[in-house]
């Protein structure tokens, strides 16, 4: 079942209220306040309903070839602690 607008509208004001971010202090309607850039309730709740309905774009869709140095940067996962990876593993010469 996918959920209305007042279903949303109630989901993002409890969320933000759990936060302890207060709508009520934004103008209910109208566009967004042109000295502070803050939006009004309605214009909020439209661009978050935006957001929670809509696909997340990609960013880039760049990939790098398997046969580029860009490919080759990452080899091996991270270590949390290399200096104690390097000595088990044998890599660190006396």
């Amino acid at each position: 079942m996918t959920p209305t607008d007042a279903d949303l509208d109630a989901y993002i004001r409890t969320r933000l209220a759990l936060l302890g971010i207060d709508i009520s202090v934004l103008a209910p309607t109208g566009p967004a306040d042109p000295a502070t850039g803050s939006p009004s309730q309605e214009g909020l709740l439209a661009s978050v309903r935006g957001l929670l309905t809509g696909t997340v774009p990609q960013i880039s869709p760049w990939l790098p070839a398997a046969t580029s140095p860009e490919y080759a940067q990452q080899q091996a996962v991270p270590a949390l602690y290399p200096s104690i990876l390097q000595a088990w593993s044998g890599k660190v010469h006396d």
